[in-house]
């Protein structure tokens, strides 16, 4: 299967979005000279092109595209070509309105923004393979080609009477032509909804109360597998006419709603690729960053991924959006590279004076090259051209986390004992401590192999089918170490409750039986104490849990819940489960996950200051600092800095928003204390952050 490497070529591949058709076409060369000056090795065209491409019905403009492509291809930058697919253009809306998206309150959209189609549409289906094939045909020996992008951000859900249509053959195929199946695994019997015919089932519109979770959850998996048919159809095409050029689409980010299983889009794709645009005002957006970037890694097996978008400065879709700080851009960028990305583009080359998204930065600002953001995009491009050696490998975890999709979209549903309990922040305050430490995370499926880990970590698994709960028992008999946060095997992937006592399908393992759920008043705290962990607090959610073989390790003191435990651990086969039966404060979940790790066998890299990452890549140490106080590091040894050359012994100053990459110099004499960085790895660090404004 192709990978990135037709971009790479031996070196990290650097771009962004190029919109050649918003201007004049005597812009189009300064552009290319420009990007060579900044050092950009690809661009991605075509994304919003459908209407340029295709004016009317059956029309076809290439002659501007193939000027575009010519022309880069002279400047020696290789082209992402995109489908335009996602945006159809308003003659597709004119001439057919069944081809545009119906809200789930049965509001048919109106044109004019972005992803307005349909995926179930035929007519759009029929017209996007018409354009998909012609772009083949055309540009399949172009010496620019080197990625096929198809489509972007992969996110329409719609609920008209041909998406219903193809929700009951969905169906059809998935209960097997069974409806009494579908009765039963919907439990249809509550609220007399039971059916009797196929053509009786809609989509989840909007209903007088609460709607049935089976037929959501269905919906959702339908949802997703109907955009996969569209990328799949697309793929193919591509594939067949350039089966040695790369394809992939863009995930649209890591947020409370993802419309798509990236896991099954991942497992179609050559290559991964993601959005991504952190808050520059979050204090912990390099947590959410780095979890992202450690998903994309993971669904690529382990292989490089692509950064497909970020914004060089400021964004446009936020209630305030605030430029980033000077260094903010090289060292988020930097983090993807840290974290397993081979390609780190942003969208777009140029800033749009026009349009939705004008105020939206581009690495070429409205003020021109002689600003601040387009000395940064120029230095950036200067690092990553320095880091070539990390090209194509990334680093083995021992560590795993755990994320289901079909658990993620259950437990995110309404009429649950806590509705605001959120999968994502679960799963964020799990990872925090695991990074904190350097460690290299995978984030996995339940059904993966996890015995290949020597700690599993998972925040919550609502949802759980016999198979994947098999898998992690195990993963733990067999001498893994778990961690399972509360609300978890609750449901089968029907998401019908699991009778007998929570978790049902882990009772052995964990050694105990959860008889109720005890959700907690907002602003409530409950003080809980531990000789082992120490005294903390906790909030949002009690289990209240009796031991059958589990070693209490925390317990609550006062209240009605005097004495439950909270956390728990047992001996199961040759490993170890801890259940947490709560949600701790973040610093004694840290130190629950230090402990979890060292009797895992799991030797933290490094304790840095709040707000500073180390990651190891390719034998090389990542050192960066995402806050804007400057930190001094101790590290053993002597150091060569790959992006600067300067090297560092022992403390090695970190400015703010800055970033190091790190070489062990391995040819000083052993008297001077110089360690390799195998030695490096097995030695704890002292990290020291000094007070703002530099080091002592």
């Amino acid at each position: 299967m192709p990978g990135l490497e037709k971009l790479t070529r031996g070196r990290l591949a650097y771009g962004g979005d190029y919109n050649p058709e918003q201007w004049p076409e005597e812009v189009w060369a300064e552009d290319v000279t420009l990007m060579r000056e900044a050092g950009v090795t690809v661009v991605t065209v075509g994304v919003f092109a459908w209407s340029w491409l295709e004016p009317r019905p059956g029309a076809r403009e290439f002659g501007w595209l193939d000027r575009v492509l010519d022309l880069l291809h002279e400047g020696g930058i290789a082209v992402n070509l995109a489908t335009p697919t996602a945006t159809p253009p308003p003659w597709m809306a004119h001439r057919h309105p069944e081809t545009v998206q119906v809200a789930q309150d049965g509001r048919r959209m109106a044109t004019g923004s972005r992803n307005h189609f349909c995926p179930s549409s035929p007519t759009y289906r029929r017209y996007a393979t018409s354009i998909v094939r012609d772009l083949a045909d055309r540009y399949a020996d172009h010496p620019a080609l080197r990625m096929w992008h198809v489509n972007n951000e992969y996110c329409e859900t719609c609920h008209c009477d041909i998406s219903a249509q193809h929700f009951r053959r969905w169906l059809r195929t998935r209960y097997a032509d069974d409806l009494d199946a579908l009765n039963a695994a919907w439990t249809t019997a509550f609220w007399s909804q039971r059916y009797g015919d196929w053509d009786e089932i809609g989509t989840p519109r909007d209903t007088t109360y609460l709607r049935n979770p089976t037929q959501q959850l269905d919906f959702r998996r339908f949802s997703s597998d109907a955009l996969l048919e569209c990328f799949a159809l697309e793929r193919d095409l591509l594939r067949r006419r350039t089966p040695d050029v790369p394809i992939t689409t863009n995930f649209p980010g890591l947020a409370t709603w993802v419309p798509v299983d990236y896991r099954r889009f991942a497992a179609e794709e050559d290559v991964v690729s993601l959005d991504w645009y952190p808050d520059p005002a979050d204090d912990d957006a390099h947590v959410s960053s780095a979890l992202a970037f450690d998903l994309m890694r993971s669904l690529a097996g382990g292989r490089p991924w692509a950064l497909m978008e970020q914004a060089a400065a400021a964004i446009n879709w936020r209630a305030r959006n605030p430029t980033k700080p000077r260094g903010l851009t090289r060292v988020q960028s930097l983090q993807a590279v840290a974290h397993g990305a081979d390609m780190v583009c942003f969208f777009q080359w140029r800033a749009s004076t026009g349009g939705a998204e004008k105020f939206h930065s581009g690495m070429l600002p409205h003020s021109g090259p002689d600003s601040r953001v387009f000395t940064e995009i120029r230095q950036l491009g200067t690092d990553l051209a320095r880091l070539s050696e990390v090209v194509g490998r990334t680093e083995p975890a021992r560590v795993a986390c755990v994320l289901s999709w079909d658990s993620w979209w259950a437990a995110s549903q309404e009429a649950h004992p806590a509705n605001d309990l959120d999968v994502l922040d679960q799963l964020h305050r799990y990872y925090e401590p695991l990074i904190q430490s350097g460690l290299t995370v995978d984030v996995v499926p339940p059904d993966a192999d996890l015995t290949r880990y020597s700690l599993l970590v998972v925040p919550n698994l609502y949802l759980v089918s016999d198979a994947e709960a098999h898998r992690i028992v195990e993963c733990a008999r067999s001498g893994g170490h778990l961690v399972l946060g509360f609300f978890s095997g609750i449901v089968d992937e029907f998401d019908r409750v699991r009778a007998g006592g929570y978790p049902a399908p882990f009772l052995d393992l964990l050694g105990l039986r959860v008889e109720e759920f005890c959700p907690q008043p907002e602003g409530v705290r409950l003080r809980c104490v531990s000789s082992e962990l120490g005294d903390f607090s906790s909030d949002l959610w009690v289990d209240r849990t009796r031991p059958t073989t589990a070693e209490p390790v925390a317990v609550v003191r006062g209240g009605e819940l005097d004495g439950v435990p909270v956390i728990l651990r047992n001996r199961c086969g040759a490993g170890l489960a801890w259940y947490v039966g709560t949600r701790p404060d973040q610093q004694t979940l840290r130190r629950l996950l230090g402990a979890a790790c060292a009797r895992a066998g799991v030797a933290p890299l490094a304790d840095p200051p709040p707000g500073v990452e180390v990651v190891r890549r390719a034998g090389l140490l990542f050192l960066l600092n995402h806050r804007e106080h400057p930190a001094e590091i101790a590290l053993a040894g002597s150091w060569r800095d790959v992006l600067s050359h300067g090297r560092f012994d022992d403390r090695i100053p970190l400015p703010g928003y800055g970033a190091l990459v790190l070489r062990p110099i391995r040819d000083v004499p052993a008297a001077s204390g110089e360690h390799s960085l195998e030695v490096v790895d097995q030695v704890p660090h002292a990290f020291e952050e000094t007070a703002p404004g530099g080091a002592d």
